[in-house]
């Protein structure tokens, strides 16, 4: 596909929400089979080079293979590529050092059980591939984080490492000043040279495109308060500008440097406003000097940088919001004006993004996402928009549904938003409930796979966001746990609420409904599965906290300031759902991966144990060699996960529907296209 494209003049354009669609569309005659949702996306990481002259991304090549690297001349995208293959290890991540240099990081499963909470089974190396020699050169170290490609010097990235003890002091701050290591890697020599070794009262630093330390974070312990520092240029000075003890709920985060006023820096900050707002900060004077941007009902969920990183480099041009869906008010009119461009020229444009640009700014590389495209990448080159590809082109976007944002009340008269996926034709629908984990997390649904999946199959899905959520303002996360923790009380009322809202609007079916969450909810599941009045058929618990008490002790003596209190308020308080075994009232599918490092397996033992004594209705399900992260989720685990859950649903929770029962009749494995 190719699209012509004229760069337009820069003018301001507001960005509006988008009109809810009709809940009513034609219906779906078959349902994908369970395998179209297991496989991982075709390709992935799409890249440009500096010099425009060559993009990278990931590729798998068919069901159950690791990614390979493809490297294309950008003038020819139907070129044989250059490939790249780190088997037995799995290549996770490229990105391009300089024209002809590229580095990804690799993982590969060195342990077949997790090493204690939170320390899993994967350990990770970089390598360089030279497109010039076409050659890769591995590097011994073991769990590097990238920390910047360093543009300004040739063959040179910097590389940083924890320091210290998983239980030492440093472990127990907040991770963006959990004090680290800097090192200068040389790509060409594989040597390295200490730049700076953090400390616990100046330890987490930002660099600048040189390699110079330009800010950083660290920790006063004798004020318990954490602190923030720049290094003013031409200086080797660090100097303090602001401080905030770790007691605080409040935001402050820095982006980045203020492009209007030399010198500032953007930050967020709530500045005991409920919501967090953009603010211009002058590091001398540790004044707010300017609000850029704010809301009263979300708070920021962002910047937006410049599109150009090579010319420049942290460069704020817009602030995001995330409510309907992520949206950017922009700052710099050129960047709005592209924007505005592309998205009129993008197929079902919902979450666009430059993932890439020259420097000479003239060839770009774009991803869209949303509702109704899982992912799609574009060449932008010679004033020509061309298809590179679909992260999942079997998936036709004719066939995903559309996804609304609602607020209902709950029955206290708070205001609950969610997310609802509706399927194809008339409603009211089966409905699945599918709350986030976290929980103290903010969600955004752009393409979700299990909606989609769920949706695919004649379910309508409720994602809410219960009190707790982040996103929402202050208030609205804190009285989760405030006066008590509200697991299992209000947060699940917040949810029962949901049900009651879809079916009193017609959309849903008050005698075909279940629940299906992973870790906090599948916590919630649990919860739901013990509730009277029972308004479910059945839950699904994956990765379910199933004892908060036993949860809290892996990391209780890690706990301090504000995540002390909010861990301790929340699940001291809650409710257990391994104590509330014997009032279980409906069938439970139970799902755990065996190397689970933040929800240890034993949650799931435990509980399975308990519902055995007590002879209630269940399955069980175990992902060997699944961590609790979606990435560690592979093909096989995913069709087992999924078959799993669309059949359980179907078979043994009292819902099933046309398209549920039409996906007994579906493609069958063997039918369905390669990769």
């Amino acid at each position: 596909m190719l699209i012509k494209f004229i760069l337009p003049s820069a003018r301001c354009i507001l960005l509006l929400a988008a009109l809810l669609a009709q809940y009513s569309e034609p219906s779906q005659a078959t349902p994908y089979p369970a395998e179209y949702w297991a496989r991982r996306p075709a390709i992935s990481h799409v890249s440009l080079s500096p010099d425009g002259a060559s993009l990278a991304l990931l590729r798998i090549t068919e069901k159950g293979a690791n990614p390979v690297i493809e490297v294309y001349p950008t003038d020819d995208l139907k070129a044989v590529p250059f490939r790249v293959d780190a088997d037995p290890m799995e290549i996770v991540e490229i990105k391009w050092v300089d024209d002809s240099n590229l580095i990804f990081l690799a993982r590969q499963q060195v342990r077949k059980m997790v090493d204690g909470f939170n320390e899993g089974v994967y350990e990770f190396r970089i390598a360089l591939v030279d497109l010039e020699e076409r050659k890769i050169h591995g590097f011994n170290e073991r769990d590097p984080s990238l920390v910047s490609t360093l543009p300004n010097k040739k063959n040179k990235i910097l590389i940083s490492f924890a320091e210290g003890t998983s239980g030492g002091v440093g472990a127990k701050l907040q991770e963006a000043f959990r004090p680290r290591a800097y090192w200068e890697f040389d790509l060409k020599t594989g040597s390295k040279k200490l730049l700076i070794r953090g400390k616990i009262l100046l330890g987490n630093i930002d660099f600048d495109g040189d390699g110079n330390p330009a800010l950083a974070r660290g920790f006063d312990l004798a004020s318990r308060e954490y602190l923030w520092f720049w290094r003013p240029e031409n200086t080797g000075e660090w100097k303090e500008f602001y401080r905030q003890s770790e007691d605080a709920f409040e935001e402050f985060r820095v982006f980045g440097l203020d492009p209007q006023v030399p010198g500032n820096l953007i930050v967020e900050a709530n500045r005991n406003a409920n919501t967090s707002g953009l603010w211009s900060f002058d590091p001398d004077t540790k004044e707010f000097t300017e609000l850029l941007y704010h809301r009263n009902d979300v708070d920021i969920c962002g910047v937006r940088y410049h599109s150009n990183e090579w010319e420049h480099p942290n460069l704020v041009s817009g602030v995001m919001h995330c409510k309907e869906k992520p949206t950017t008010e922009y700052f710099d009119p050129s960047e709005q004006a592209l924007y505005a461009h592309i998205e009129s020229l993008i197929p079902h444009a919902y979450y666009l993004r430059v993932a890439g640009r020259s420097r000479d700014g003239q060839t770009l590389i774009i991803r869209n996402s949303g509702p109704n495209d899982p992912g799609t990448h574009y060449l932008l080159h010679e004033g020509s928009l061309q298809l590179i590809g679909a992260e999942r082109p079997w998936l036709d976007s004719g066939n995903l549904a559309n996804v609304h944002y609602v607020t209902y009340a709950a029955r206290d008269g708070e205001v609950i938003p969610a997310y609802v996926t509706v399927p194809k034709g008339n409603p009211p629908f089966p409905m699945v409930v599918m709350p986030h984990g976290g929980p103290f997390v903010r969600e955004t649904v752009i393409f979700d796979e299990w909606a989609q999946m769920l949706a695919n199959n004649g379910f309508l899905v409720l994602q809410p966001q219960y009190r707790g959520s982040k996103g929402y303002g202050q208030r609205f996360y804190q009285i989760a746990f405030s006066n008590g923790g509200q697991g299992g009380y209000k947060m699940q009322d917040d949810k029962d609420d949901g049900v009651a809202w879809a079916v009193a609007d017609g959309l849903a079916s008050s005698d075909r409904v279940a629940m299906f969450g992973w870790s906090y909810g599948g916590y919630a599941a649990l919860v739901a599965a013990s509730r009277t009045p029972q308004i479910y058929q059945c839950v699904i618990a994956g990765a379910a906290v199933t004892d908060p008490e036993m949860q809290v002790n892996y990391y209780r003596y890690r706990l301090r300031g504000r995540s002390k209190v909010e861990q301790l308020r929340m699940w001291d308080d809650s409710v257990a759902p391994i104590n509330e075994v014997e009032q279980v009232n409906v069938p439970i599918l139970l799902i755990h991966g065996t190397v689970d490092q933040r929800v240890p397996l034993d949650h799931a033992k435990k509980y399975r144990r308990a519902l055995l004594r007590a002879e209630k209705d269940h399955s069980y399900l175990e992902l060997k060699g699944a961590d609790h992260f979606s990435n560690t989720l592979f093909f096989d685990h995913k069709l087992s996960l999924y078959s799993s859950i669309l059949d359980y649903l179907s078979d043994d929770c009292g819902s099933e529907t046309a398209t549920s029962a039409a996906n007994k009749k579906s493609i069958s494995a063997r039918d369905a296209p390669q990769l």
